[in-house]
């Protein structure tokens, strides 16, 4: 289980006398339960890959903070990460290894036995349908290639807890499809191979409503930095008062002011 509470993180913006402090977190709060998938869903500057990236331990909150099944992330990074898979936006693959060697030498890193990180290896291949691409150097893969890769060695240590950074950018039909479903698997456990055991908890972020509309069992929706709402994408489409997702969306995520200066762009 991964819990946010009460998260604040700001930056420098500007330059000189221009130079000031913007929030990009402003209390973000939620919970993401075992056995279910969590989509952080919001525009673009919501806070959404700022919120996961200080779950990751990448940066440190100003204040409020992360708990990884009970452990606290800024105090306790690697014990916490060591429950962590975390696929980011920068996949960080080293070319001149084979997806393979990438997998095991990750794996070797959190502590794995070469023959374990071999076999995890094998069976994430197995899971993600990258058996082909698994003796081949990474320089020159596809971003879906790349993506598969990446999400295998982020699961190479069997991480109870998913984090995963707008994982579907860039991937065509077919990738995102193969995504899905080993997102679908991994939250059910399986009966046996690399799903099994404990459910996992996965939380992802996107800006694309049919992402979540097929893979979220909730949705947190975040605009300028904060929650406005959540809940199933149902509950968001009641909250909103209207029947498409789409348009519940826009309604919760922006102001009335926003909608009629966005119209008004769109005409012009």
């Amino acid at each position: 289980m991964i819990r946010v509470v009460d998260l604040h993180k700001r930056f420098a913006s500007g330059r000189g006398r221009q130079r000031r402090s913007v929030a990009a977190v402003a209390g973000v709060d939620f919970t993401a339960a075992d056995g279910a998938i969590t989509a952080l869903l919001g525009p673009n500057g919501a806070g959404k890959t700022t919120t996961l990236r200080i779950a990751a331990g990448l940066m440190p909150p100003d204040s409020g903070g992360v708990v990884v099944d009970g452990i606290d992330v800024a105090r306790s990074p690697r014990a916490a990460l060591a429950r962590l898979g975390v696929l980011s936006d920068a996949r960080g693959l080293y070319p001149r290894l084979t997806a393979r060697e990438n997998i095991v030498y990750h794996g070797r890193l959190h502590g794995m036995g070469a023959e374990a990180a071999n076999e995890r290896a094998a069976a994430l291949a197995r899971l993600l349908e990258m058996v082909p691409l698994l003796d081949r150097r990474t320089d020159g893969f596809s971003q879906g290639e790349r993506m598969k890769t990446a999400l295998a060695r982020a699961l190479v240590h069997d991480p109870p807890n998913i984090v995963l950074d707008e994982p579907t950018n860039g991937l065509d039909v077919l990738s995102t499809r193969a995504l899905r479903e080993a997102l679908a698997q991994l939250r059910h456990a399986g009966t046996g191979g690399v799903a099994a055991g404990r459910r996992k908890c996965i939380v992802f972020s996107t800006h694309i409503m049919q992402e979540v509309q097929r893979l979220a069992d909730r949705v947190v929706l975040v605009s300028h930095g904060r929650v406005v709402a959540e809940g199933s994408a149902a509950d968001l489409c009641a909250q909103a008062g209207v029947d498409d997702f789409e348009e519940a969306f826009v309604r919760l995520a922006f102001s009335a002011a926003e909608r009629a200066q966005g119209s008004e762009g769109a005409v012009r």
